[in-house]
């Protein structure tokens, strides 16, 4: 475990943290869905109340049909805490799987089925690594108060350094009330890990002239005096299923389907944001297609298991992916096979726990401070 630099708490890169946990035992590997799917209801059955599954809007139709929850990041790990189960099996990345554990009671316990479902954008803004920016950016205006955000979508370590450093964290839904608070109590802002939405949120508030973006990875880049003079400061991450959409998509949507309308994440290129109908979480896109006409067209802009989800969902609707299957879909998520569903439940059944998350008390403790703030506004 390594000290930041700008304050006292420990942590380590997430490539260390998470690599005990255990990859999928060669027998669970070949599994067919129908054999998959009874053990898994035996393993249910026999767990009873003891366990609850939630899963992601972007997990697969075989996970989703097995969770009691279904929803975005934040509200599953809600809805964990609201439970009264022991076990907490997170069909999400690490990200939520950590959010989910920080937000439970001490006495319940939250796996992730596999060790291979980490989200890329999170790993884009290591909390050792904005540490070290921070004190460049921080040195280069000694007269400006500068207040951390972070989307929800980051490690649990980056929204406890956020609250030490007097800011909070946000989701995609209340991201420019967050800015607000920031600004209601600091000189700038520093927003990570999503440049996009951090650009679209600034564009929603009138702030579009004041952004810099900080890029960590380009020795050549704008140092921190030129970054420090704009309001508000992007960290260069992304998610790379929202970055891949391009307004060419939504003209082809248009040409082919005259009547479509367009609705995308806020994760998505401003250009993109731009010349959509409408721009919203998961629960705002779920809701847009749930409150269809029948024989309205909807073209959805996030990742393709939702589409899919929302297709099943909603038949009377005509749902279409954006683009195609390949530029929509999330690799991270996709890690979260039913295999690793069908082993993780069984070993519970055993007696076992596998892939336990369990975020370090000092890391809870100031993590749960910027989900506070969060809460307050």
């Amino acid at each position: 475990m390594v000290t930041m630099e700008t304050t006292e708490l420990e942590t380590d890169l997430s490539l260390f943290k998470y690599d005990s946990l255990e990859q999928l035992p060669p027998r669970y590997r070949d599994l067919e869905e129908n054999e998959r799917t009874e053990r898994i209801d035996a393993a249910l059955a026999e767990l009873g109340d003891d366990v609850v599954i939630l899963g992601h809007n972007y997990q697969r139709r075989e996970i989703v049909e097995h969770a009691d929850f279904v929803g975005d990041s934040y509200q599953l790990s809600k809805e964990a805490a609201n439970a009264d189960a022991e076990y907490v099996i997170f069909g999400g990345v690490t990200f939520m799987a950590e959010s989910a554990d920080i937000i439970t009671d001490d006495d319940q316990t939250v796996i992730l089925p596999s060790m291979e479902a980490s989200c890329p954008m999170a790993g884009m803004a290591e909390a050792l690594q904005v540490d070290a920016a921070w004190a460049e950016i921080t040195a280069a205006a000694p007269d400006d108060d500068i207040i951390p955000i972070t989307y929800m979508n980051s490690y649990a370590d980056l929204k406890a350094f956020c609250a030490s450093q007097g800011g909070l964290v946000c989701t995609s839904s209340n991201a420019h009330r967050a800015f607000e608070w920031a600004f209601e109590r600091g000189d700038k802002v520093l927003f990570l890990p999503d440049k996009h939405l951090g650009e679209n949120t600034a564009h929603r508030l009138g702030m579009e002239d004041d952004i810099a973006e900080w890029d960590p990875w380009d020795p050549e880049g704008k140092d921190a005096e030129e970054v420090a003079d704009s309001d508000i400061i992007l960290w260069d991450g992304y998610c790379q299923v929202h970055e891949r959409f391009r307004t060419d998509h939504i003209d082809r949507v248009r040409d082919e389907h005259p009547n479509a309308r367009v609705v995308v994440h806020p994760e998505c290129r401003r250009e993109v944001v731009a010349a959509a109908d409408r721009v919203g979480s998961t629960a705002t896109i779920c809701d847009t297609v749930a409150t269809a006409d029948p024989g309205e067209t909807w073209a959805i802009g996030t990742e393709i298991h939702l589409t899919n989800h929302l297709q099943r969902w909603h038949p009377e609707v005509n749902v279409l992916p954006l683009c195609g299957d390949a530029c929509m879909d999330c690799n991270a998520m996709r890690q979260i096979d039913p295999n690793y569903l069908t082993w993780v439940l069984e070993e519970l059944v055993a007696g076992r726990e596998r892939n336990v998350i369990a975020v370090a008390p000092d890391e809870k403790e100031l993590a749960m401070v910027a989900l506070d703030r969060m809460l307050d506004i």
